[in-house]
């Protein structure tokens, strides 16, 4: 994951909290502005209302609801069509290798309520999985989600339960960025758990961001400092979001193959790109594809750092070395 560092710290202003089951960081230029962190958190928990899994009262939620019942037509609001639509873009992008499908399968892995009530498992145990649960319970493809903008509909297919972790947050962190910005028009970082958006004009030495496992680390764990100065940066890692269910050790970041968490020869991924959103469909891709991820990214135009499972980094494209 990623911890926000700092640049020019006596010229900014920094806010944190808890929301999504993780940790957001605020940043921005200039005098501290109540305005500004209301126009992320508002952003922020509109994705979860219309997007989250976790919650009873969400769209998402009654859409599943829909889909176990038999499937069918729904009106959807324009925000969650959207979220479906990034959904969809990034299998599409992935070749399935990020799927929205995989709903059932996290729930059979256990990941089944907010990430604050699973049994975790030590950041130092051993990424290795030894033990394996089919888990793949899946009765529909992401190929068989059918999307209508006038007016917002979604086609929901039968028994199929979605799950919009792998792209939801990073929308979140893209959108609450861009309301920051404009409620006071200063430059604008958001961090939701690694995932970073930014939006406004950028700090004369660029963004800065320690990139390592896990976002809560702080900016003396292993890794790199690097600066980006538009756009947005996402990192998927094994390493921080680990649970043990059923006698098994799980992560959330599941080969669509199989609903098996994914055997990937990669610890964690780094992924800059236009927008938080691109960059986490790409970091969650990279470690699903495994060998084929630094051809992958190349090939996609991607800054990138690999670390595999023994620490050593590959690096991609333009990324600083």
């Amino acid at each position: 994951m990623t911890a926000v560092g700092g640049a020019r710290q006596s010229e900014m202003q920094t806010e944190s909290w808890t929301t999504l089951g993780t940790t957001a960081v605020l940043r921005y230029a200039g005098e501290p502005d109540p305005a500004v962190r209301a126009a992320a958190e508002r952003e922020i928990e509109a994705i979860d209302l219309a997007a989250s899994r976790f919650r009873t009262d969400s769209e998402l939620s009654e859409v599943n609801r829909v889909a176990e019942a038999g499937g069918g037509g729904r009106r959807i609001s324009p925000l969650l069509l959207e979220a479906l639509e990034l959904a969809v873009r990034a299998a599409i992008i992935s070749d399935g290798a990020v799927d929205p499908t995989l709903g059932e399968c996290m729930v059979v892995a256990g990941y089944d309520r907010d990430w604050d009530q699973l049994t975790r498992v030590a950041p130092s145990a051993s990424l290795r999985i030894a033990e394996r649960l089919v888990v793949r319970r899946r009765r529909a493809d992401w190929r068989d989600i059918e999307l209508t903008r006038e007016p917002p509909t979604l086609q929901v297919p039968a028994g199929v339960t979605l799950d919009l972790g792998a792209t939801a947050k990073a929308l979140a962190a893209d959108r609450a960025a861009a309301a920051a910005h404009a409620a006071r028009g200063v430059g604008v970082l958001v961090s939701l758990g690694g995932d970073i958006g930014t939006a406004g004009e950028t700090p004369a030495e660029g963004w800065r961001i320690h990139v390592t496992d896990d976002h809560r680390a702080g900016a003396t764990a292993p890794g790199q400092t690097i600066a980006i100065r538009s756009g947005g940066l996402a990192t998927s890692s094994l390493v921080a979001r680990r649970w043990r269910h059923a006698g098994h050790t799980m992560h959330h970041i599941l080969d669509p193959r199989d609903g098996e968490p994914v055997q990937s020869p990669w610890r964690t991924v780094s992924v800059a790109a236009a927008t938080c959103a691109d960059a986490n469909i790409a970091s969650t891709a990279a470690i699903v594809l495994g060998a084929g991820a630094p051809r992958w990214l190349d090939q996609h135009g991607l800054p990138a750092r690999l670390v595999a499972l023994d620490g050593s980094a590959v690096l991609v494209g333009e990324w600083p070395t």
